[in-house]
């Protein structure tokens, strides 16, 4: 028996057309129609729709996915990543700059992305939601609260598996940095998002790429 497409399969639908570069537009256009339909105030499915369209470099349509969102007066939840270590719980938020070893996080972070480059990485930079010259669209990118987080885990003296929260969806390109970080420091990292676990092992992700 046919299964009717609900919510979260829908979301995956809309999550899957973002990262078709373009291709998958009418696709998901349908998938948002109906998360709009289903879920008017869910903030999460404008920033999908968005990614979308920024994918496919179409900044006429960020811009009116963006309109979308201020006309249903939606308004999208700040995005943060935290820790649980044996002194308490580090909270982190995209460029933070107010962690007291603030210092030590950014000098890793800096040592991450080098080591990552190097590795082959390159950054996502088509799915950041501003029309941005590329070293912009990379900073931009490579601060957010997810990274800083783990960055702040390696400075730890710790081989544990690396558990990460975070309240929103993991964007592509931080989805991506994460699965060269876990081959490059041979550890497992697990991030919840507001989706599911992640778990990232050798350079691989247990969702396979599709949340």
């Amino acid at each position: 028996m046919p299964i009717k497409p609900n919510i979260l399969i829908w979301r995956t639908v809309l999550g899957a057309c973002g990262r078709a570069n373009g291709r998958k537009t009418e696709l998901g256009r349908k998938a948002a129609d109906m998360l709009f339909e289903m879920e008017p105030q869910n903030a999460v499915n404008y920033v999908l729709l968005a990614n979308m369209y920024a994918s496919g470099g179409k900044w006429e349509d960020v811009a009116r996915a963006r309109k979308l969102m201020r006309e249903a007066e939606v308004k999208k939840e700040g995005g943060c990543s935290w820790v649980t270590m044996k002194d308490g719980v580090h909270v982190f938020v995209a460029g933070d700059k107010s962690h007291p070893k603030k210092d030590l996080v950014y000098e890793k972070l800096k040592e991450l992305n080098q080591k990552m480059r190097d590795a082959g990485y390159v950054p996502q930079t088509k799915y950041a939601l501003y029309d941005l010259d590329q070293e912009n669209k990379e900073e931009l990118l490579g601060y957010h609260s997810e990274r800083l987080a783990v960055a702040f885990v390696l400075t730890q003296n710790s081989g544990l598996p690396i558990r990460i929260m975070k309240n929103l969806r993991v964007c592509v390109d931080c989805h991506f940095a994460f699965k060269f970080i876990s081959k490059i420091v041979g550890r497992q990292i697990v991030l919840r998002d507001s989706n599911r676990f992640h778990h990232f092992d050798d350079g691989k992700c247990s969702c396979g790429d599709y949340w």
